[in-house]
């Protein structure tokens, strides 16, 4: 695995996380040049190479690990005339760490096992903070083998590896985390714009949650905004959001299963997008509903 030459695209904020430990960890890495990447001067500084197209970084790397926003992007990197399946080299590994709806990511999957190569669906938990730190969580999909291969490169940038079956239930399983987490976000956003019109103190509000059934992960990172309006506890858009709730959405359905809960968030969300608000962060959801 050492001698092997690791590729990514997407160098955004979480990438470039991931990016950074990787080439500190010693491993021969390049990354696709793209306008949308973070500043790259301390890979190329770390020795790492820039390559204009997925399928010259294909050709020149052993494993890709992808870090875009969503399917569409997934997608097009992968399939477009100068994409990274026009370049893999027979037994290539694809690592998508992407959040991505998983009917695509199985389609995706399939054209890559045609090329001879391994695809595995790996998102992440966390913040670009932690993926500055190397302390992702990782939410693996694919065949066990591949797994076992690829973890002494994950370990580099994750601290919890969670492998739960076969390609494409770590897409699912990060829509299902999403829910939860991004869901009671919203409710708790509604309920602490609904204190304030109540005229309940804010200290109040949180410390009851806190000492209640409403402690959790969520209020710790929105109480910053909630006591003092401070939305850096958690740098995740409402555009973000409502696309995660979107692909939950479109996931459920493909299920067949029940999403009234989910169908009213996105609606909640989607009305702040349409708005032109999608660009602030979750925790100044709360601002945005004590003004409606």
């Amino acid at each position: 695995m050492d001698r092997l030459k690791i590729g990514i695209a997407g160098v955004g904020l979480m990438g470039l996380g991931i990016a950074t430990n990787i080439a500190k960890a010693g491993w021969s890495l390049s990354f696709l040049e793209h306008e949308g990447n973070q500043p790259v001067d301390g890979l190329l500084k770390s020795g790492a190479t820039g390559f204009a197209s997925g399928k010259l970084l294909a050709e020149n790397c052993d494993i890709i690990i992808l870090c875009v926003t969503g399917s569409p992007q997934v997608e097009d990197i992968l399939t477009r005339s100068d994409g990274v399946l026009a370049g893999l080299k027979p037994g290539s590994l694809i690592i998508d760490c992407s959040t991505a709806i998983p009917a695509s990511t199985q389609k995706l999957a399939s054209m890559v096992t045609e090329a001879g190569c391994r695809f595995m669906d790996t998102p992440m938990t966390r913040t670009p903070k932690e993926a500055m730190e190397g302390r992702l969580n990782l939410i693996v999909g694919g065949e066990k083998t591949d797994f076992e291969d690829a973890l002494p490169l994950l370990k580099c940038f994750a601290e919890n590896i969670v492998h739960v079956g076969g390609v494409g239930t770590g897409h699912s399983m990060k829509l299902l985390h999403n829910y939860v987490s991004l869901g009671y976000t919203a409710v708790l956003a509604e309920a602490a714009a609904s204190a304030s019109r109540a005229g309940i103190d804010s200290k109040k509000f949180v410390e009851v949650l806190a000492k209640g059934g409403g402690g959790s992960v969520v209020l710790d990172r929105l109480s910053p905004f909630i006591l003092d309006g401070d939305s850096s506890g958690l740098k995740f858009s409402i555009s973000n959001a409502h696309k995660d709730i979107g692909y939950y959405n479109q996931m459920v359905d493909d299920l067949n299963a029940e999403n009234i809960a989910a169908k009213a968030i996105f609606e909640l969300l989607d009305k702040q997008v349409v708005d032109g608000q999608g660009t602030l962060m979750m925790p100044e959801l709360i601002k945005l509903l004590q003004q409606s």
